[in-house]
């Protein structure tokens, strides 16, 4: 579960050493319009990346198992409904039905040994939305 970091506007997401490249990420929920929205972050190329947990083809989730965002590769985040293709580090659609377009990225900082979620318009914590 997110936890506010003291002072910041940041919500803790997880440890740093939680994202290993290519692996698994760790999903957390963002609120949009009062309706609450899987997201993700990864690991790639030594850095995190965080996005909604929507296809930019159909909004479905794309992991294919909770948590495996990336193809079998290490590579590219792999839509599991459509077989959409992304580039982990920007979001763009690199290959499949809406090649072009993008994930919705989300702010994170990685600091000590933690990674940080920025929650910024349009999108809200889901525990500070929930009154906690």
């Amino acid at each position: 579960m997110p936890e506010n970091a003291a002072g910041q506007g940041a919500v803790r997401l997880c440890a740093a050493a939680d994202l290993e490249e290519g692996g698994l990420g760790v999903r957390f929920s963002v609120v949009l319009d009062s309706r609450e929205i899987g997201a993700f972050v990864v690991r790639f190329d030594g850095a995190a990346h965080a996005y909604l947990n929507q296809c930019a083809h159909v909004p479905m989730e794309l992991d294919w198992q909770e948590g495996r965002f990336f193809d079998s590769s290490g590579l590219y985040l792999m839509c599991a409904t459509h077989g959409a293709v992304y580039a982990p580090d920007s979001g763009e659609c690199v290959g499949g039905p809406c090649r072009g377009a993008a994930l919705a990225k989300l702010r994170i900082e990685e600091r000590d040994g933690q990674v940080f979620w920025f929650p910024e318009g349009p999108y809200r914590a889901a525990a500070q939305a929930n009154g906690t």
